[in-house]
């Protein structure tokens, strides 16, 4: 079974060496991860949400059920940032709402702390890190 977003930056944060951490988000790498931690650590990525916590209804369902995945879910992140998508203000946060009232709590937390640049706050995760686990990642050069 694939692991949750949270878990996944838990199994990197618990790691004790930063190489170690490396090779953990090589393991884990995948498209969703990239996004959310280059949302989180690459300032040219500007959210267009309030900062603060989100008033939603955690979906308390158990684990493998009634759950939206971030793996899947990740392709609607566009919505939320600078230049990403032109639609009000009051729609895009409704639709930030629905989405983090589908994942998995776990998961709706990272995406909490990934729009206040806060996961390294969270995970002991640094940009460095990333950095290195991804150095195909072209940081601040999006327009």
């Amino acid at each position: 079974m694939k692991l949750l977003m949270n878990e996944v930056l838990q199994k990197v944060s618990n790691a004790k060496t930063k190489a170690q951490k490396i090779k953990l988000l090589q393991e884990y790498n995948s498209p969703a991860l990239r996004a959310i931690l280059i949302a989180n650590f690459d300032e040219s990525v500007v959210s267009m949400l309030p900062e603060g916590d989100v008033p939603f209804e955690k979906n308390d369902a158990p684990e493998d059920t009634e759950h939206t995945k971030l793996v899947h879910e990740y392709r609607k992140l566009y919505l939320f940032f600078k230049g990403g998508a032109n639609i009000s203000q009051n729609r895009r946060e409704m639709l930030f709402i629905q989405l983090l009232e589908g994942l998995h709590q776990g998961e709706a937390e990272v995406l909490c702390l990934m729009k206040d640049r806060k996961i390294g706050k969270r995970w002991k995760i640094t940009k460095q890190c990333v950095e290195q686990a991804f150095p195909q990642i072209q940081w601040g050069n999006r327009s």
